[in-house]
């Protein structure tokens, strides 16, 4: 059993984030039991996971565990991705997954947050760097009102870009599903923004 592959790698290689990486070779040849594929591909998505698994979970002692899971299925299991959608795709609906099963067994109520306008204040390169910090605080806070099928919408949207079409995938449900998830994640922090400025 591969198991025993050892997933931990150092943190200062994890931050070195290859752009231009195919990641459809590193499938191919993790296909074929390369190992250094699969350290590259590793070191591509652990940053992403990361900070997805954070998002949906908000149990930072579950993040590394989770991180694990999905990637050795990604090394075990490699033939399970069809081609039908991006990698990307197949690897957050793996961590989705994992996340919940792992909520779900350990009966944890997950909290996070998510707003458009501060999603864009953290963005917005005209804002100081202790304002910034401030806003992604108050954005944390307010995401963990959420239940996790909508603050990973709303991760996924917003952190990472991704159209609802390809949530949908990620999340096995409609697209309606998501947008419906998103509408009720809107309304929720709404109402937290009011009730904070009063």
């Amino acid at each position: 059993m591969l198991r025993s592959v050892q997933l931990k790698l150092n943190p200062s290689m994890l931050e070195q984030h290859a752009s231009g990486v195919d990641e459809y070779d590193l499938h191919r040849r993790i296909c074929a039991g390369d190992m250094m594929a699969f350290e590259a591909f590793y070191k591509l998505y652990y940053p992403r996971l990361f900070r997805f698994i954070s998002r949906v979970t908000h149990q930072p002692d579950a993040v590394e565990e989770l991180i694990q899971e999905t990637l050795l299925v990604v090394w075990e299991k490699p033939d399970r991705f069809n081609f039908e959608s991006k990698m990307s795709t197949w690897v957050f609906g793996i961590a989705y997954h994992k996340a919940l099963k792992w909520m779900s067994r350990d009966a944890r109520n997950s909290r996070d947050v998510d707003v458009d306008d501060l999603v864009e204040m953290v963005s917005d390169s005209a804002v100081d760097l202790a304002q910034r910090y401030e806003y992604e605080d108050w954005l944390s806070c307010a995401l963990a009102i959420l239940p996790a099928d909508q603050r990973a919408v709303m991760e996924l949207t917003f952190y990472h870009g991704l159209p609802y079409h390809e949530i949908a995938k990620i999340l096995d449900c409609p697209e309606n599903t998501i947008k419906t998830r998103m509408f009720h994640a809107r309304k929720k922090l709404q109402v937290f923004a009011q009730t904070q400025e009063s």
